[in-house]
């Protein structure tokens, strides 16, 4: 790791998978605020904008951030939970049925789960009869998860923490990682910890948003700075492959708008690697995603987009029109700040109870109610949580045939009135 380059910040000079050298800018971005850093007092000092800018390595092909934020910054205010979204809900569950039913029974039926937030995925695996064990660094969520039955150690997993649990708990024939790949800064150890705490014959199954979704669909909501890895299969059976991990399944899914569920075992064991593997290895190539030119087609597309969201925001604003945004999510300040929208959204419209009435980092952007969508009835509404657009809209029918209109920014800057909603929320 370089030196620091802010006080928040270090960056790397190597990719995080391979420890490669050769790790050009591969999609620039503007500076960005951290999502969950929202302020009560409107004379608050602004968070600062940091650097989420995407380096592609011409080694492996991983695609990542490699300004690394604090972690002790980037985690104290995190507010999500699993649990809180039933749509995360029901994908653990069937997951976790998918899991027993490709590779089940397991002898042992102990579970880890790394970066178990809430506990929410081990919930599954427990009432299936599993010892189950979390692990994740968010002090708060981890003690929360403790008090309601699933034990978890509040650290990260590393080489060393790897140890300590298979000597005091043994290792599990299950573990799992979901999305905590596009986490980690220090890859390596955390690989090297899963490693310890797998059994000899045991399965890991980790999901990790997909590249190619990201790419072919424009979905710059997945990027912010906790998302340091933007994963695809080739350099992860790399990276696996130099740890004494072997690929035997995938699973492309739908979840954050593309996902892939990766099965993998310590090379030599008993399953059998499925043709999944190959035949994904295959669409990335013929896709040529590892390459400038699929990164530069990116930010071509990026470029062209600015400009129509730029247009409809001029639109709504001629003759003292409001622009609001709608989800205080986590992909909000990347979508603000890219889409230069930080001085023209009046207001953000979201119900949750520790943003509500608080003011958005970096712009200061006041979170209501969503009950204010109609006392406001602004000229547009900018759609931020972005993988709630369909629930969204069908929400809030009457304030479009009030004369209101939401504009969607990934995968399409697409506007949405009374005239077409019906189409688009089918």
């Amino acid at each position: 790791m370089k030196a620091e380059q802010h006080q928040l910040t270090t960056k790397r000079d190597n990719c995080r998978l391979c420890l490669s050298t050769d790790v050009p800018v591969a999609i620039p971005f503007a500076a960005t605020p951290l999502a969950e850093k929202y302020v009560s007092d409107l004379n608050s000092p602004q968070a600062p904008a940091l650097p989420v800018d995407l380096y592609i390595c011409n080694d492996c092909g991983h695609v990542q951030i490699l300004d690394v934020v604090d972690p002790t910054y980037l985690w104290a205010d995190y507010t999500y939970h699993s649990g809180q979204t039933q749509g995360i809900v029901n994908h653990f569950k069937e997951v976790s049925e998918m899991v027993l039913d490709l590779y089940g029974p397991f002898e042992k039926q102990f579970a880890i789960d790394v970066g178990s937030n809430d506990g929410t995925f081990l919930k599954c695996f427990k009432q299936k009869g599993f010892k189950v064990l979390g692990i994740d660094p968010a002090s708060a969520i981890a003690a929360k998860a403790t008090s309601e039955g699933i034990e978890t150690i509040a650290d990260l997993m590393t080489e060393e923490k790897g140890k300590f649990i298979s000597e005091q708990y043994g290792t599990a024939d299950l573990v799992t990682a979901f999305n905590v790949f596009a986490h980690a800064d220090e890859m390596i150890d955390l690989l090297k910890g899963i490693t310890k705490v797998l059994d000899k014959d045991g399965l890991f199954v980790f999901e990790v948003s997909y590249l190619k979704d990201i790419i072919d669909k424009m979905l710059i909501g997945t990027i912010f700075h906790e998302h340091l890895c933007n994963h695809s299969l080739q350099p992860l059976v790399k990276f696996l492959a130099a740890e004494g991990l072997e690929v035997i399944h995938v699973e492309h899914v739908s979840i954050q708008g593309g996902s892939i569920i990766g099965f993998a075992q310590h090379k030599g064991a008993t399953r059998k690697i499925q043709p999944s593997v190959a035949a994904m290895l295959e669409s990335e190539e013929a896709a040529n995603l590892h390459s400038m030119e699929a990164m530069n087609s990116f930010v071509a597309r990026l470029n062209s987009m600015k400009q129509e969201v730029k247009a409809f925001a001029d639109s709504a604003l001629s003759n003292n029109g409001i622009i609001a945004g709608y989800g205080a999510a986590r992909s909000g300040p990347m979508l603000v700040t890219q889409f230069e929208l930080g001085n023209q959204i009046s207001e953000i419209y979201d119900d949750h109870p520790q943003k509500v009435g608080k003011y958005t980092p970096g712009d200061h952007i006041l979170v209501k109610a969503t009950s204010a969508l109609n006392e406001t009835q602004p000229n547009l509404v900018v759609i931020l949580a972005w993988i709630h657009a369909k629930a969204i809209v069908k929400k809030h029918v009457d304030y479009l045939e009030n004369g209101g209109q939401f504009l969607t920014l990934t995968p399409t800057v697409q506007l949405i009135t009374k005239e077409n909603y019906a189409d688009f929320i089918a």
